[in-house]
């Protein structure tokens, strides 16, 4: 009789988050991830066969989770006009924090190498896109702050550019009236005022 398997799979994709952060995907190997995660190689071969997979499942969590994240702020904004652009807005209010731009700059070259990954991300833009078009009262606008809010996003990640906290509030404001909402990019901040008409 089988011993029931114990191992999450979260704590091997947070295993492998942290070996990427710390030594990049191309120095990602299963041996470093099952040492990070405390475990048996035999575990996450289990689990992922190869490396690739296991990738490839990092990268498909952090999409989720993000999916997740986006879902949670548009709803805190509620049925309103620009419901998807604001919360879009919203999800970005904190910058991403030291580990998490460095797992993101190394995910990049993994991507970078393997197409079936642009193209799950293509279709998470597509679906982005449509969303923030396809419910906004001035889609043109509601694309520019997309990509705007896009851009900041990348230079922050990238480790291009770190905007300073004040400055960058001031960008999502900015971005929220791009859209052409009074609501504020936080949900319950009274200071927000309504753009000129």
């Amino acid at each position: 009789m089988a011993r029931p398997r114990v191992i999450d799979q979260d704590q091997v994709l947070d295993a492998a988050e942290a070996v990427v952060g710390r030594l990049g995907a191309a120095r990602l190997t299963l041996d470093a991830v099952a040492a990070e995660a405390g475990i048996g190689k035999a575990s996450v071969v289990y689990d992922f066969k190869s490396k690739q997979n296991l990738v490839r499942a990092v990268i498909a969590r952090k999409v989720r989770l993000e999916e997740e994240h986006i879902g949670r702020a548009v709803e805190a904004i509620g049925r309103q006009p620009n419901a998807e652009a604001l919360g879009r807005i919203a999800a970005a209010s904190d910058a991403p924090n030291d580990e998490t731009r460095a797992v993101a700059l190394n995910l990049c070259a993994a991507l970078a190498q393997d197409a079936d990954l642009r193209r799950g991300l293509k279709r998470f833009y597509e679906k982005e896109i449509a969303a923030v078009t396809g419910t906004a009262t001035k889609p043109r606008m509601a694309l520019l702050a997309f990509l705007a809010l896009e851009g900041l996003k990348m230079l922050e990640y990238f480790e291009f550019y770190r905007w300073p906290e004040a400055e960058r509030a001031s960008i999502l404001k900015d971005l929220v009236a791009l859209v052409g909402s009074g609501k504020s990019y936080r949900p319950g901040d009274a200071e927000e005022e309504a753009p000129a008409a």
